[in-house]
């Protein structure tokens, strides 16, 4: 399997604490790594846009939504997401309207999935609910949907809601437990069965503030690799464009591994 013919790049330009604005804009990170597929995360879905995407093969837009916020007397801005239930499905079937006209809009991307409904004190009515307003104007659309390692302790959560996911973008919090990537992949797949699975890469170890250890990073690609030749995993995505100039050594050596195993 070619690795370029499965991944996917998160573009956009998100506020983190302790990132610096980044030299690349959107769409750039994915000629960066050499990939082709992207996931359009923290600004709004415009015409502008998707018109700036439209070289790219697959473009799955965020739908949860990522906002900035004035930070008030600290000064400058931050990227949040707290949205509502009629914010998200308004955002899934702008999605699926824009696909008509946009041929390489495939999907829409729930980010921090799990958090946001907690919070919002939402249960399987509302996915449902989302997922509706995904289909609803162009049946192919898929959902994608982030689920982190450490929420697959409550697998009764997932289970009820499993039907309404098309895809599963998996995520590893801390960079320590990478190390233990396979035992986690299994257990993904075992609340996730029949779902393609795609696997997240971080640059930044967003617990610590601080680039992803070398040794942890290339263990976990070396891993990926394998799982995805043998059909365990369908892909990966990379957060993201924003982080390559700060991150370089890691963002460099990624995307030398992927030219190796494309």
């Amino acid at each position: 399997m070619r690795l370029a013919d499965v991944g996917w790049v998160w573009e956009g330009q998100g506020l983190d604490p302790g990132v610096s604005p980044s030299i690349f804009g959107v769409g750039e990170g994915a000629v960066f790594f050499g990939l082709r597929k992207v996931r359009f995360i923290f600004h709004p879905t415009t015409d502008l846009a998707l018109e700036k995407l439209g070289d790219k093969e697959s473009v799955v837009c965020d739908i949860s939504k990522w906002k900035f916020r004035n930070c008030g007397e600290r000064g400058g801005s931050e990227c949040f997401t707290d949205s509502t239930l009629d914010e998200i499905c308004a955002e899934a079937e702008k999605v699926g309207r824009f696909s008509s006209k946009y041929p390489n809009v495939t999907g829409c991307f729930f980010d921090d999935m799990k958090g946001l409904l907690d919070h919002r004190g939402h249960g399987i009515d509302a996915v449902a609910a989302i997922y509706e307003a995904v289909k609803k104007h162009n049946p192919h659309l898929t959902l994608t949907s982030v689920v982190y390692a450490h929420e697959l302790d409550a697998p009764e959560f997932w289970r009820p809601l499993a039907s309404y996911i098309d895809v599963v973008s998996f995520w590893i919090w801390r960079y320590q437990d990478l190390w233990d990537l396979d035992t986690h992949v299994a257990r993904c797949r075992a609340v996730f069965p029949d779902k393609p699975i795609v696997m997240g890469c971080y640059l930044r170890d967003y617990p610590s503030r601080a680039a992803v250890p070398m040794d942890a990073l290339q263990h976990q690609w070396t891993t990926m690799a394998q799982a995805i030749d043998a059909g365990t995993l369908a892909g990966f995505e990379i957060l993201g464009t924003v982080l390559i100039d700060g991150h370089l050594e890691q963002a460099t050596w990624v995307r030398d591994f992927i030219r190796e195993h494309s």
